[in-house]
């Protein structure tokens, strides 16, 4: 079936027909965007460059996708290599905000849009592309992201979303793609599209998308072992981190992005990091998602842990206010607002002693912290006079005393007013007549 007709453009950067020559197309391979490298020749009558990135996918063929898209008439497919920069400067300010949104989604498709749309900016000026082209839809949240991330980076870009303006439905592009010997991974029996980097795979489509049914996980969460087919025997792993930042995996030193991929291998073989999670998006609407990230399940609590360890109370009870609220900016398409950079210096700071040894116990879709140590950690309590440090017991009491005062107090007002007048609510006056 053809698309449908009636979109209208009203923000000042979307490309028009007829006036777009040149597009670089940000391009995964998948149905979306593989529809779209032919719509726009054929709409637009646009040359079209596409730009694939290597964000250390956890499943996708690189090479192979940017053959594809020179068969199908790209005039030329580049492919970034960014992973380095993806960890180093996104990913690492992730973990330090210990990545969470709604739950134990750890924010790997906002931190790959925050990457990627720095560099697309960059690549569309070395190209002369005029346009950008994306294959968001127009309920979604990357949509909001990418084209948002662009502009701030450069508001003259034009951009263009197909996937908005067609008003093609998922079987219709599917039926799209079949007419025109388009190759695409989802088909009417498997419905299901991800978006992939080294820190999740974000699955969506099909069932997932309805909250009153299961997720049939055992056709689309191929790349890893499922938890009920993981190991007996329990995984030991261990991470050295340096000012909160992951340095070593089982005492051999690594960068980071070869290290989280590492642990992609060793921590999907026992089924860990595998989310399902109902959520807000962006425009207003809840979504289901289904989320694979072993490497990022666990080092985020491997830091978490770390973190608290080496932190005062009062330092643990702010940063995981801040914590949330880096993760709402994140989720919220604001990675380039000053308040993300306001919330990174905190975190440096806090991580600053965020240093040491942890131990994680994966076994059967579970990742738990089973030892730290640090030259930071902060005091703990043992039955044992060997703490490292002199606790004298004999102030324990006078401590109690003072701690409880106010709700001691509290509660023999409550008492008072119960047997002066019985149980039930006072009125003011009882309260001022006793005082």
């Amino acid at each position: 079936m053809e698309e449908k007709t009636g979109y209208m453009k009203v923000s000042s950067y979307e490309g028009k027909m007829g006036e777009v020559k040149k597009v670089l197309l940000l391009y995964s391979g998948g149905l979306d965007t593989s529809v779209i490298l032919k719509w726009i020749q054929d709409k637009y009558k646009a040359k079209v460059v596409t730009l694939t990135f290597d964000l250390g996918q956890q499943h996708d063929d690189i090479e192979k996708i940017k053959q594809k898209a020179l068969k199908f008439g790209a005039v030329k497919a580049i492919a970034l290599d960014v992973k380095d920069e993806f960890a180093d400067e996104i990913l690492a300010k992730g973990i330090k905000a210990n990545a969470h949104y709604q739950g134990d989604y750890h924010l790997s498709t906002p931190m790959g849009r925050a990457m990627m749309a720095k560099k697309t900016v960059e690549i569309a000026k070395q190209e002369g592309a005029d346009t950008v082209a994306h294959g968001c839809t127009g309920k979604g949240n990357d949509q909001v992201r990418i084209e948002s991330y662009i502009l701030a980076h450069d508001p003259k870009m034009q951009i263009i979303a197909p996937v908005r303006e067609w008003g093609m439905d998922r079987n219709e592009e599917i039926a799209y793609a079949e007419k025109y010997g388009i190759p695409v991974p989802v088909k009417k029996d498997f419905p299901y599209s991800v978006d992939d980097n080294m820190w999740g795979m974000t699955w969506e489509g099909g069932e997932i998308e309805e909250p009153d049914k299961i997720p049939q996980i055992e056709k689309f969460l191929t790349t890893y072992t499922l938890a009920k087919n993981a190991p007996e025997q329990e995984g030991l792993i261990k991470l050295k981190f340096e000012k909160g930042v992951p340095v070593g995996l089982n005492g051999k030193k690594m960068k980071l992005s070869s290290l989280i991929m590492a642990l992609n291998g060793m921590a999907g073989k026992h089924g860990v990091g595998v989310v399902h999670l109902l959520e807000d998006r962006i425009i207003g609407v809840k979504s289901r998602g289904v989320y694979e990230m072993p490497a990022a399940h666990v080092i985020i609590e491997a830091h978490k842990a770390l973190e608290k360890y080496v932190s005062t109370k009062t330092l643990n009870e702010l940063k995981s206010t801040m914590d949330v609220k880096w993760g709402y900016l994140c989720y919220g398409s604001m990675w380039y607002d000053p308040a993300m950079d306001a919330i990174n210096a905190f975190n440096d700071k806090v991580n600053a002693k965020v240093s040491g040894e942890v131990t994680v116990r994966l076994f059967k879709g579970s990742a738990t912290v089973v030892a730290m140590k640090s030259p930071y950690g902060l005091g703990f309590s043992s039955f044992n006079n060997s703490a490292g440090y002199d606790f004298n017991v004999n102030t324990s009491p006078g401590f109690i005393e003072v701690y409880s005062l106010q709700m001691r107090l509290a509660k023999q007002l409550e008492k008072a007013q119960e047997k002066k007048h019985g149980s039930g609510v006072k009125g003011k006056k009882d309260f001022v007549e006793l005082g």
